[in-house]
């Protein structure tokens, strides 16, 4: 009789052969212009980063909230054995709010239907998974793969379409930046949040290419949103403005600068001045509150920050630690571990490779415009609103993994790769000792 340790094997080697062959059978992975083999190396390189964040769930439990990864599994197979029990309450339990004006408490970090939202979508779509593998963890990580890889697919199709003539770049930057491959492969939020933001990205960008917004396109967006919305609402609250400035320098493409700069600037001033429309519409207390909530749960790449107040003056002299905190850190003085240290390396890489893109680059056609305005100014308050909450530098490193590729991939393409190599060619050669 097979063993639970043999059911598993044997369920894993299936499917990762079904799902190998059904991503070169997905059309819209197909028309990412991809070879059959690029694809399966790409989904089978996502499997593996998938278990080894299993792997690292279980060594490396306490840090970065690493081990959110098992008990998400574990509530999924609550969930799971609760459809065996009481189906009824498996299919109405995520719509049940415990709290007194807890639907009203969107932002909250505790007593919020919406904050407990999040945590119930993950643990019920693992339960669906679990019905498939019988609530085997690494069996669930290939069905996670299959679906999070819908995210990265979209965005490879736009930055391509951007980019043309660029894809061993494009490729490299939309699938392994090293932090976005690990968190966005892992079971959990990161590879649906982006996958979300993706869709959003994808529909907006080609339905400007083809000069209509069709049904299919507003159908893609409005689920990119309900994405966001189930499992981090502030990136909803962030990228709505970034969706109607682009919008917005697509009818008007000579005043893309200025559509994004006067939208982003509505929004601040609505954001500091709704609650005295409605005092349930403060925002600033809501980002104190984050805060306080993360000051609270002293982690082990928790550090101390200077405390904001639900101010104007005290927002604006909390920027520069926000945007250090969000994308220079972790320093190499911050390094404790492992992880720690594969952060800070990538994080020099990238900064390095920043600004060799202003020193060494070459000049680019104007058809990418709207879609780098758009990652620079919704990925720029994506990192002021991690840096003015969060001062865990593991959650940091996960929160601010989704934007890579729209940061990275502009900046790779823009580098003269040739002028650099010959620079350093020259170099070498002069260093060379002459021969006798």
């Amino acid at each position: 009789m097979i063993n639970q340790s043999e059911l598993e094997y044997l369920l894993f080697v299936a499917y990762l052969v079904v799902f190998a062959w059904l991503v070169t059978k997905t059309r819209f992975f197909v028309r990412t212009g991809l070879s059959k083999s690029q694809l399966v190396i790409i989904f089978l390189l996502k499997v593996i980063a998938g278990i080894f964040y299993g792997w690292m769930g279980i060594y490396y439990g306490g840090l970065a909230e690493m081990s959110d990864t098992w008990t998400y599994h574990y509530f999924g197979l609550m969930e799971y054995h609760l459809l065996q029990t009481h189906p009824h309450e498996y299919l109405t339990n995520l719509f049940h709010n415990p709290y007194p004006g807890g639907l009203t408490n969107f932002f909250g970090s505790s007593n919020s239907y919406w904050n407990d939202l999040k945590g119930n979508v993950i643990f019920k779509t693992i339960s669906i998974f679990d019905i498939f593998s019988f609530g085997h963890y690494y069996v669930n990580v290939i069905f996670y793969s299959y679906i999070s890889l819908f995210g990265s697919m979209a965005m490879y199709r736009v930055m391509l379409h951007a980019f043309p003539g660029r894809k061993p770049a494009v490729l490299l930057a939309t699938f392994f930046i090293p932090s976005f491959f690990y968190w966005s492969s892992g079971m959990h939020k990161e590879g649906l949040i982006f996958t979300g933001i993706a869709l959003i990205v994808y529909h907006i960008y080609f339905g400007n290419v083809e000069g209509k917004m069709r049904l299919k396109r507003w159908l893609g967006i409005l689920l990119g949103l309900v994405i966001l919305l189930l499992l981090r609402n502030f990136v909803l609250v962030i990228i709505v403005p970034a969706i109607l400035a682009w919008v917005l320098a697509n009818r008007w493409p000579k005043y893309r600068l200025a559509c994004f700069a006067s939208v982003y600037l509505l929004f601040c001033i609505l954001f500091f001045t709704l609650r005295y429309v409605d005092p349930r519409l403060n925002f600033p207390q809501t980002v104190v509150d984050k805060q306080q909530a993360f000051i609270q749960i002293v982690g082990n790449s928790s550090i101390p920050i200077k405390e904001l107040k639900p101010t104007v003056m005290s927002f604006v002299k909390n920027i520069p630690q926000a945007i250090t905190l969000s994308s220079i850190r972790p320093y190499p003085t911050d390094i404790r571990n492992l992880p720690s240290l594969i952060a800070a390396i990538e994080t020099g890489f990238l900064l390095l490779l920043a600004t060799l893109s202003f020193f060494v680059r070459k000049k680019m056609d104007e058809r990418p415009g709207n879609i780098l305005y758009f990652g620079v100014f919704f990925s720029f308050f994506l990192l002021l609103a991690i840096g003015f909450s969060v001062n865990n530098l593991g959650a940091i490193v996960r929160y601010r993994s989704i934007i890579l590729p729209l940061l990275t991939i502009p900046v790779i393409v823009r580098i003269d790769w040739n002028r650099l190599f010959s620079i350093f060619s020259i170099n070498t050669h002069k260093q060379d000792p002459p021969l006798k």
